[in-house]
Formats: structure tokens, sequence, C-alpha cells
């Protein structure tokens, strides 16, 4: 049976963006990206919203992208609702959905592969190996294909966009990268489409992991040593009912280099936790 049709015009090859896209720049209009997994939430139009501040149309990617998945992780669970995120981006005022495949993505005899460093290194890395390979892949890709004026990322995933913003420096992508601020619920958990894997119990512990990174940010301005905040904040986690803690981290906040001590400069605190088979990250501006 047929899938009914999407409610939003939608482009599923590359052929098919760059022609709408052509459109709209012959005739002098400006285009914003904002590149998804699909599962949309209310960060996701936060950053749709955002990109009709910045630019006459927008353009929003849904694929699930093979290449940041390791072989023991959810792709083949990973939420997919693409008829459901097709009506949200309708109402919330996208021009064009891109719904490539992986065939499309990455045909046959597909061999390129980019390696980061910088701010790649660490953290996620060290739990994640594979990931930012992929992430750098397929974000070079889409820049690339939609060509937009500005693309805009969700502060969430903060490693991840510090590693794209590296990464469009590196490789003289034009596109203008916009990081825009974490959408929480009203208890201060950062939205994400994995959320959904959590029971009501793991809801509630899950919201406790804004909280304790605020407390450990408070407790790093008044001159508590970097170390002790990192580890008796993991430690808080695990008592608060978190499985197991994969990092809590302080770091310089444009380059992610690790502290020894507080800095007078930016600096985040990021962490990432696990709720039975659910990893939850989050992060905070010191």
């Amino acid at each position: 049976m047929d899938s009914p049709p999407l409610p939003l015009p939608h482009a599923a090859t590359p052929t098919e963006l760059r022609r709408v896209v052509a459109g709209w720049r012959a005739a002098g209009e400006t285009v914003a990206f904002v590149p998804t997994m699909g599962a949309l939430h209310a960060g996701h139009l936060r950053l749709v919203e955002q990109g009709r501040v910045e630019a006459r149309r927008v353009v929003t990617s849904v694929f699930v992208n093979p290449t940041q998945f390791a072989a023991h992780e959810d792709l083949e669970t990973y939420p997919r609702t693409l008829e459901q995120d097709a009506r949200v981006l309708a109402e919330a005022g996208c021009d064009l959905l891109y719904a490539p495949t992986a065939k499309s993505m990455y045909p046959e005899g597909f061999a390129t592969r980019i390696a980061m460093d910088g701010p790649a290194l660490g953290l996620e890395t060290d739990h994640r190996p594979h990931f930012f390979g992929g992430v750098a892949i397929v974000v070079a890709k889409l820049l690339n294909q939609v060509r937009a004026d500005v693309a805009l990322f969700g502060e969430k995933d903060y490693q991840q966009l510090r590693v794209i913003f590296r990464l469009a420096a590196d490789l003289d992508i034009p596109t203008r990268i916009v990081g825009v601020p974490t959408e929480r619920d009203g208890h201060g958990l950062a939205l994400s489409s994995r959320n959904a894997y959590l029971s009501e119990a793991e809801l509630e512990i899950a919201r406790r992991l804004n909280g304790r990174l605020a407390a450990a940010a408070a407790r790093v301005r008044s001159g508590d040593p970097i170390d002790a905040v990192e580890r008796e904040t993991a430690e808080a986690l695990i008592v608060d009912g978190f499985a197991s803690v994969d990092y809590v981290a302080i770091r310089e906040a444009d380059t992610l280099n690790p502290l020894a001590e507080a800095v007078d400069q930016p600096m985040r605190i990021l962490a990432a936790a696990w709720l039975g088979r659910t990893r939850l990250i989050d992060n905070m501006a010191l």
C-alpha cells in the first residue's frame, strides 16, 4: 500500500534538492538548513524557527546516518517517523523536506572518509571512536548538497557543534554555522529523540542530570578544584540512579581542550551517562 503524500514539498536526491534551491537562488532568496535524523521534537522545531529568522527559505533534512552508528548501537531501532516529521515541519513553516536514502548518500563504491582531531578528541570519541568520522562525512555532504547560507545545529550535542565549526572552517565550506541553545522540558531535561526510550521511572532520574551540572558549574565558579568537581559529580549521578557515567568533563568552551584549573574565559561542562539502554548527554556553559 502506498504511503500518503507528504504535506510539504520534499526531495529524495541531491539532484531534486538542488533544482528547488536553484530556483530560490534565482529569485534572490537566502536559504537556511537544519540537518536532523528525524523523530522531531520541540528542539528541532526551535532550529527551524531560528532558520526562518536567518533566511527566507528553510530546508530540513531527515536522514538516519548509518556511518555514525557502531555495530552494537541502535541504528535499526532508532525512531523513524517521517510522515509525522513532515506534518510538524509543514506547521513550523519549513519550505522543503530533504529525505535522502542511504543509497543516494553512500552509493556503491563510496570510499571517502574524514578523520577529525582538535575538538573531536576525547569525550565522545573515547566511548564512540567511530562517531565523529561518521558525523563529519555526512555533514560535509549535506552542506555541499544544500549549499545554504546558514546551517543551524543544537548546542545539546556541544562537542559535535564544535567539530562542525572546525570542519566547515578547515574545508572552506562557506555556509555559516550557528549554534542554537538547548531546548529543555519543564524539569530541565534536554530534549532528545532518544528520550522516547525512557520509562517513567527513568525519566525521573534523567531529569536530575541538568541539576547536577548546574551544581558542578557553581562549584567551579566558587573555586573548587576541577578534577574534584568532575569526579564527585560523576559519583553523585550514580547515587541518583544512573547505571554508569561515561564522563563528566570541564573544558575550554571553543577548543574543548582539558583544563587543570578554572580559567578566566568561557568554559563548558559536559556529561554522558546511561539509564538502561539509553545514553543521555548534556552540557552547560560556565
